[in-house]
Formats: structure tokens, C-alpha cells, sequence
């Protein structure tokens, strides 16, 4: 454990980032899943659930929980998947 006060504060501070990107990390996962499934059964409801994925992993870049890079990735891959099914 740190005896300097300046970095006990910096380690509060780095666990609740932690526990907040955690949230965000199990929630792109979670919408992203839930749109590829919508998209493979041809749901009609699959454009709106790929829309709010995609919203997600922009606003996690967007934040810093993931980089730009990965959420270009990400968007790229989940935007192939209509065609691919279409």
C-alpha cells in the first residue's frame, strides 16, 4: 500500500475508472452480440440494435474506454454483417 497521499488518491481514482470502463466494456460486448444475432435470424428490429451498438462504441472511443482504432474496428465488422446477411 502507497504511504504518499497523493497516490492513494490516484489509486481510488484508478479503480472506480476501472469498475466505469468495466461497465462499458460488458455493454459494447452485450450490444454487439445481441445486433450479429438480430442481423443472422433477420430480425426487423436488427437495423435499430445495430445502430445502438454502434452508438456505444463510438461514445466508449469517444470517452477513451477504447481506442479509436478498435472502435473503427469494431463499427467496420459489426456494418459488414447486414451485407454479408443481406
Amino acid at each position: 500500500m502507497a504511504n504518499i497521499q497523493s497516490q492513494k488518491k490516484r489509486n481510488r481514482q484508478n479503480e472506480k475508472r476501472r469498475v466505469r470502463n468495466k461497465a462499458v466494456r460488458s455493454e459494447i460486448k452485450t450490444r454487439s452480440k445481441l445486433a450479429t444475432k438480430a442481423v443472422a435470424d433477420g430480425d426487423g428490429n436488427a437495423h435499430e440494435m445495430v445502430r445502438v451498438a454502434q452508438k456505444r462504441i463510438d461514445k466508449a472511443a469517444a470517452k477513451g474506454v477504447i481506442h479509436k482504432n478498435a472502435a473503427a474496428r469494431r463499427t467496420s465488422r459489426l456494418m459488414r454483417r447486414p451485407r454479408a446477411e443481406a
